[in-house]
């Protein structure tokens, strides 16, 4: 048997390259289940791995795609009973949800909330769980400290600023490239307490003023080169960043001086979630279902912890979602309904 999924011609290129064509319909191995797909997050990697320049996992199928919600209509063998065929879920994958349907591994599911719609909890895995990431599981983020979110206007800016005011933070400071973004920041619920334009602003500048000299203790950055010196400046004694890109490069110009390093005690960690073992990945998500997935709603739900959707296509329009990612004009997340 066969399904619809988009694929990309020539095996990377410009959106123009996407196109529906047929695959063969995925089967559930030891451990896994086959979930219908109702809808999929589209995230920044996915016009990486397009053009052909985002490192895969060996494990990677020949579709895009990592988060999607559906639900469960096949188990492979070794499963566990907790889940039955009809089960609305979302869920994390290595690849694939740019398809009908999708196998993945039952550990990489979580029940979709009642109060969700199929696009609302689409929009949640891999932002959600990156987020989690650069403020719980690395930025051991405390009560009271301050934290740093670069690319604020993002799914997962947006996720990791609503993450840090429910666990107490003194100072959210959010950074995006336009007054709009930075309006939405500091206006949504459990939003931003400062905003900064990075473009027209010395943001290292602006946090020293914020935490009366003492800096940031946490920092999420997506951004890389042109963005170093400034994070390093910002980070207060014993502060820790994540980084999860390098959208500005990832070559640093000469004469780096690396001894705040030490003079401060930083600590910087890179984070990669797609590569991560199947292992840490459960640990994962099992820590965040427990600490945050009840407490999330949509943008007009009454949860301390909301997710924005900016658009939705049909995925028959896959190619103008791709177009409108690159313009980087979003504010929150783009998603897909398999329609």
């Amino acid at each position: 048997m066969s399904m619809r999924a988009i694929l990309v011609k020539d095996s990377k290129g410009p959106a123009e390259n996407l196109f529906m064509g047929e695959m063969p319909m995925p089967i559930a191995g030891s451990g896994q289940v086959v979930v219908k797909i109702k809808a999929f997050g589209l995230n920044r990697m996915d016009i990486m791995e397009r053009e052909g320049q985002y490192p895969l996992p060996p494990n990677a199928p020949g579709i895009l795609g990592v988060e999607f919600s559906g639900h469960v209509a096949e188990k492979g063998p070794n499963t566990s009973d907790a889940w039955i065929i009809g089960d609305e879920v979302m869920g994390l994958a290595v690849g694939g949800a740019y398809a009908e349907y999708i196998a993945v591994e039952q550990s990489h599911l979580m029940r979709k909330p009642a109060h969700l719609d199929w696009v609302e909890a689409a929009s949640i895995p891999e932002v959600f769980l990156t987020a989690y990431q650069g403020v719980v599981v690395y930025g051991e983020l405390k009560k009271g400290e301050s934290v740093l979110i670069h690319a604020a206007a993002t799914g997962v800016g947006m996720a990791a600023i609503q993450m840090a005011r429910v666990l107490g933070a003194k100072n959210v400071i959010a950074t995006a490239s336009t007054k709009e973004k930075l309006d939405f920041l500091l206006n949504m619920p459990n939003g931003a307490t400062h905003a900064v334009n990075y473009r027209t602003e010395d943001f290292a500048a602006e946090v020293k003023k914020i935490t009366e000299g003492k800096g940031v203790d946490v920092i999420l950055d997506f951004v890389g080169r042109t963005h170093w010196e400034k994070n390093i400046a910002s980070l207060a004694v014993d502060g820790r960043m994540t980084m999860f890109a390098f959208l500005s490069g990832h070559i640093l110009p000469g004469n780096v001086d690396l001894s705040p390093l030490l003079i401060k005690r930083l600590r910087i960690q890179g984070s990669t979630l797609r590569t991560r073992s199947i292992e840490y990945q459960t640990d994962l998500i099992t820590r965040f279902k427990n600490d945050f997935v009840e407490q999330i709603t949509g943008k007009d739900g009454a949860g301390p912890i909301r997710t924005f959707v900016y658009k939705v296509y049909n995925w028959r329009d896959i190619k103008d979602a791709h177009i409108e990612i690159e313009a980087n004009k979003n504010i929150g997340k783009i998603v897909a309904e398999i329609v």
